[in-house]
Formats: C-alpha cells, sequence, structure tokens
C-alpha cells in the first residue's frame, strides 16, 4: 500500500491485478486500484479533479484528467474518508501511476492540490 499526506488529506492506495479482463498475447494488461481518501484537517473538503500520469515500461506516459472520480465529488467533512475503486489498463505488463486531486476547502472555498503517491502495476506472475 503507498501512503501520502498533503495538507491533512491521507491518501491510501491499493492495486489488483485484473487477470480476467486482461489478454497478455494482445499486450493488453488491466489493474484496479483501490484509493481511501482521510480527512485529517480541521476543514470540510470537496474533491474537484482529478490528474492522473500513466506509464507503460516501455516508456509510453498517457495524461488523464476530469472532474471527481467515478462521476463523484464527494465532500470529506473532517474525520470522514471517501473510498473508490477504479481500473488502468496498460500496453505493458509493467507500469506505474502518480497523481494530484483538486480540492476545495469549504470554509473558504480556496482550492488546493493533494497529491497521489505514485504506486506500480505489476501482475503477479511478474513478481518472484
Amino acid at each position: 500500500m503507498e501512503i501520502s499526506i498533503t495538507n491533512g488529506i491521507k491518501i491510501c492506495v491499493e492495486t489488483f491485478y485484473m487477470a480476467e479482463n486482461s489478454a497478455p498475447a494482445k499486450n493488453n494488461y488491466s489493474h484496479a486500484y483501490r484509493i481511501t481518501i482521510e480527512n485529517h484537517s480541521p476543514h470540510a473538503v470537496q474533491l474537484l479533479r482529478r490528474e492522473w500520469h500513466i506509464f507503460d515500461s516501455n516508456g509510453v506516459k498517457r495524461i488523464v484528467e476530469g472532474e471527481g472520480v467515478i462521476g463523484q465529488q464527494p465532500v470529506l467533512a473532517p474525520g470522514t474518508s471517501h473510498q473508490y475503486t477504479s481500473w488502468c489498463p496498460l500496453m505493458t505488463d509493467i507500469g506505474k501511476m502518480h497523481g494530484t486531486y483538486l480540492m476545495k476547502r469549504l470554509p473558504n472555498g480556496k482550492n488546493f492540490r493533494v497529491a497521489i503517491p505514485a504506486f506500480k502495476l505489476i501482475p503477479p506472475f511478474k513478481l518472484n
């Protein structure tokens, strides 16, 4: 599990290889990731946007950005958390991702970025 904390917002990432959705013979490798966002700050915050940097091991880099996460822009009161699961296709068997969330402090409307820690996407058959 990878963890980072920015401005009192803790991000935890767990990854899972999706063998049933992958086709290695066609260079198609699918990975799921579960993100838990915990608000340890004294303010309510809202997740507005996300930006992902996705790297295949052949040097190809993609940037994916958009509103919210899986169609939601959750509000987190102090001491609460939000968890979601999504997935990422790769063209190579190994890759990595990292990114940021754009969040807003609700008391004053100020926006700030929260780091999503870098995490590896590796199928079990590549591990010794």
